[in-house]
């Protein structure tokens, strides 16, 4: 979410078949892919345990009743983010209750936000105001997934917990991340995941599910710092994430700017080609990012970049587009074997189909630029050249 609160998010609802949504969908598999190759190690020695994918349900297709029902993949991840309301607000939009309702049916692996789950960095809420936030969080989202089993990952946003740093070096909202972290390490709220590092929890840590190695560093500001920086890269080189299947990282701000009034330095993060080369050099397979409150399913070398979309307060407008914001769920169906992922997105207010098509071929930003997953940087077209 944004540091001045405002959310945004674009979809577009399915105006074609269902039969379109599957084309699309398996171009956009089938992309995945030639730009993302098989893990050349082993992958490490299956361990029995609740969150094993359903290996009978593979290939079928499974959706809520009266949804578009892609078929599952291997493994099968719910993608949410920017859930919260206005500041200190314990209510949650429609879309958000709909959604964590909805999300059993699609009868999924874990579930993975973005961040922004409540409205905090603001000085003039109560310690008792954040732990009303957090409280009202758990009702609404937090006791549902585990009430279903549903194993949740997360990235802290910018209203969990900043890290944004005063002058002297010191967090300027170090209230909102003592209360953030006594939520999250509170065993009554176990997100039920398989921990490698829980170390700093729930800042930046990583774990393991069904094969694939996740690393949620804290992109909570526009800087990461210097020594979790180190600890990334000693993480990623680690044998648990080198012999996993796929590696995902996740982080609440994006490398390059998808958003309206969020294309400017502080609203995204600082040094992105260098973050991007770390995180191609150990062959991560998607970057997981929210804060813009914009769906964009990009690329920009040989990293994937799932721009999730929010389902709560303030969605916004694509750069480059003309399309109306709009609240959306993205469902990731990954193919183990080949290392590819399937992305079907959902508006949240209407239950149809997002329309890849309609969204931007190539978003330019101040600080660089993002092709839509289906381009090809060698298929660009000579004005989209121009742009970059």
């Amino acid at each position: 979410m944004s540091l001045n609160r405002r959310q945004f998010l674009i979809l577009s609802g399915l105006t074609g078949g269902f039969g379109v949504a599957v084309l699309m969908q398996r171009t956009f598999a089938e992309s995945a892919i030639q730009r993302s190759p098989a893990p050349s190690q082993p992958p490490p020695p299956k361990a029995a345990t609740p969150t094993q994918p359903a290996n009978a349900n593979v290939g079928k297709a499974i959706a809520p009743q009266g949804m578009f029902a892609p078929p599952r993949g291997d493994v099968r991840i719910a993608v949410i983010s920017d859930l919260n309301s206005q500041y200190g607000s314990t209510d949650y939009e429609a879309e958000v209750d709909k959604a964590i309702a909805l999300i059993p049916a699609w009868q999924l692996d874990l579930v993975l936000c973005g961040g922004d789950m409540v409205a905090g960095q603001s000085q003039s809420l109560s310690d008792g105001e954040v732990q009303a936030m957090w409280a009202a969080f758990d009702r609404h989202i937090g006791a549902p997934l585990r009430k279903a089993k549903l194993p949740y990952g997360f990235t802290v946003g910018n209203h969990d917990a900043s890290a944004a740093l005063s002058s002297s070096g010191t967090f300027l909202f170090q209230r909102d991340r003592n209360l953030a972290a006594a939520h999250w390490n509170n065993p009554k709220h176990n997100p039920g995941l398989q921990f490698v590092d829980r170390g700093k929890f729930p800042f930046y840590y990583t774990f393991q599910q069904n094969g694939i190695f996740y690393l949620v560093w804290d992109a909570s500001s526009a800087t990461i710092r210097a020594d979790q920086l180190a600890w990334v890269e000693k993480s990623l080189a680690s044998p648990a994430a080198q012999n996993a299947k796929l590696r995902i990282a996740i982080g609440h701000l994006p490398l390059y700017a998808v958003a309206v009034r969020r294309d400017r330095l502080g609203e995204i993060l600082d040094q992105p080609d260098k973050l991007r080369s770390l995180l191609e050099k150990y062959r991560v397979h998607t970057y997981i990012s929210g804060h813009h409150h914009a769906y964009f399913p990009g690329h920009r070398g040989k990293l994937e970049l799932l721009h999730a979309g929010a389902i709560g307060a303030g969605p916004r407008r694509l750069l480059n587009s003309d399309r109306p914001p709009q609240k959306t769920l993205t469902i990731v169906d990954v193919k183990l074997g080949s290392a590819s992922t399937t992305y079907t997105t959902y508006d949240m207010t209407t239950l149809q189909l997002v329309k890849h098509q309609d969204l931007p071929r190539i978003i330019v930003g101040p600080n660089g630029w993002v092709l839509r997953r289906d381009v090809q940087e060698a298929d660009m077209t000579p004005e989209e050249r121009s742009l970059i």
